[in-house]
């Protein structure tokens, strides 16, 4: 099977070029199931349910998020009823909305996506990721419950994503990471057979600060003294992420491919 994992959606000009670009790609590759990061997508800031419907809309199949999960407080109720829409499986028991689910691609696998938060450098100080992640696994172990596993890892230190991937080696298809929003080169397939990237980038403006007007960042590294909120960046938007090609017959990953495509970064188009 063929999947696209598409990395932060920040603002409006991020989750603009998601709509416009993701139902030709799937077209186009043939992708049979499509992961995109929400979290960022309302001005920078969480998601509301309208953006989820929408990029639902476009083509992607779940919805994945982080620590801006409860940003635009209609999350707190809407997770609830989209079943697609998944916040961070580690926060702690009675927490709204569901961290895991299994989902049907459209070539007929059973897919569970889960969305883990790091717990280094990264608010609020979720429980253990790694025993989160052992439960998940356990509760749905790739090649019986699932024909395919996605984890979002969404964390800060490349160290704990390097770590999380290896924990999971062999038992995920891919472990991608997000939150940094800045593309790393490091896809691989590791040694047990799990695809892995320590973040995927984001789908935004990159003449920016990670996606957010870049004056006032500049300013509060030189001066220390904010002039004012956090905007999105509103520039022509790159489109980031990893298409991964994985084997039915094991669940593991064959080959993962970078995809960018907008006017910042060089491009990447994915080779099956």
């Amino acid at each position: 099977m063929r999947l696209l994992f598409l990395g932060d959606m920040v603002g409006r000009t991020g989750r603009t070029v998601v709509w416009e670009k993701l139902p030709g790609l799937i077209e186009e590759y043939g992708f049979d199931f499509v992961a995109v990061n929400g979290e960022n997508a309302a001005g920078g800031f969480g998601i509301t349910e309208e953006i989820y419907l929408k990029t639902i809309d476009a083509g992607a199949d779940v919805v994945t998020t982080g620590n801006h999960v409860w940003d635009q407080r209609e999350a707190l109720s809407f997770c609830e009823r989209q079943d697609r829409f998944i916040r961070p499986a580690n926060f702690p028991d009675g927490a709204p909305g569901r961290g895991s689910g299994i989902y049907v691609a459209r070539n007929g696998a059973r897919v569970l996506v889960t969305n883990i938060m790091g717990r280094i450098f990264m608010s609020p100080d979720l429980d253990d990721p790694f025993m989160t992640v052992e439960k998940a696994l356990a509760a749905c172990p790739l090649g019986e419950q699932a024909d395919a596993v996605v984890i979002d890892f969404h964390a800060e230190a490349t160290s704990e994503k390097q770590c999380f991937g290896h924990f999971v080696d062999g038992r995920a298809s891919l472990v991608v990471g997000t939150h940094t929003h800045i593309p790393t080169a490091d896809y691989q397939i590791l040694n047990g057979g799990t695809a892995y990237i320590s973040d995927a980038g984001m789908c935004g403006d990159y003449d920016s600060s990670l996606g957010m007007d870049k004056e006032e960042p500049i300013n509060r590294f030189v001066s220390k003294i904010p002039k004012g909120r956090f905007e999105a960046a509103t520039g022509p938007a790159t489109l980031c992420g990893v298409a991964v090609e994985i084997s039915d017959r094991t669940g593991l990953a064959e080959t993962i491919q970078p995809l960018r495509i907008g006017p910042r970064l060089e491009e990447s188009l994915p080779v099956f």
